[in-house]
């Protein structure tokens, strides 16, 4: 299993420490899809019990990130097309309802540190800040809109695609064009015209939905070719 040994033993959130290191593990896709979780070597590896672990597993799990099978155990859990485009069509809806109440609330400042993640995604060699800087830039925005439930909501959904978009955004070679987007949508919010920064915004996930969608695709029929053979 590929993690970073912790030693949690004195520690006493240490079902939160371990979710974390879990949660990143799959995120970042150094466990993938159908990737087993067992209890037994992870509790080795960060020096603790299997408490902690089951705790980690079961918030996961909250997550839609891994599934308890009967006499499997627990796995990292896949996405499909389908459930994919369902978070999309979600995160449409949250994401311009959300940032419609932040831009009223969106001081100089924020708007400066929204620019600097533009500025570091622009620079950015390593792939795996892609997702990190577009989180960033997107959650920067709308903690102005003051709704910690919808932001923890758009949060799980984007847990769910971050991995996939990950990929994609390197393959595809889309991470310039994202970071175009969010200029522009964060040129709209400067302006405080809220209705282009919704649309702005809409049409960014839009983008990715149709990206991600060919991408998820593609690896799909590769599977059921190399099944097939």
């Amino acid at each position: 299993m590929v993690l970073k040994a912790v030693d949690v033993s004195k520690t006493v959130s240490a079902g939160g420490l371990v979710f974390a290191a879990l949660r990143r593990a799959i995120i970042e896709g150094e466990l993938k899809d159908g990737d087993p979780l067992r209890q037994d070597e992870i509790a080795r590896l960060f020096n603790t019990s299997r408490i902690p672990v089951r705790e980690a597993i079961t918030m996961l799990e909250q997550q839609g990130l891994v599934k308890n099978h009967r006499f499997k155990g627990a796995v990292v859990v896949g996405l499909s097309i389908a459930e994919a485009s369902e978070i999309f069509d979600f995160r449409c809806i949250i994401d311009a309802h959300v940032l419609r109440a932040a831009l009223p609330n969106m001081t100089a400042e924020l708007i400066a540190e929204a620019r600097a993640i533009c500025a570091a995604s622009a620079t950015a060699t390593d792939p795996m800040l892609f997702g990190d800087l577009n989180r960033a830039f997107h959650i920067t925005l709308y903690q102005a809109s003051n709704m910690p439930f919808h932001l923890a909501t758009l949060t799980n959904a984007m847990d769910r695609l971050d991995r996939y978009l990950r990929a994609q955004l390197l393959i595809t070679h889309g991470h310039s064009r994202s970071n175009a987007e969010h200029l522009e949508i964060l040129d709209a919010c400067e302006r405080g015209d809220a209705d282009a920064a919704v649309n702005l915004t809409v049409a960014h996930i839009r983008g990715a939905q149709r990206a991600l969608h060919e991408h998820l695709g593609k690896i799909q029929t590769r599977f059921k070719a190399a099944d097939a053979e």
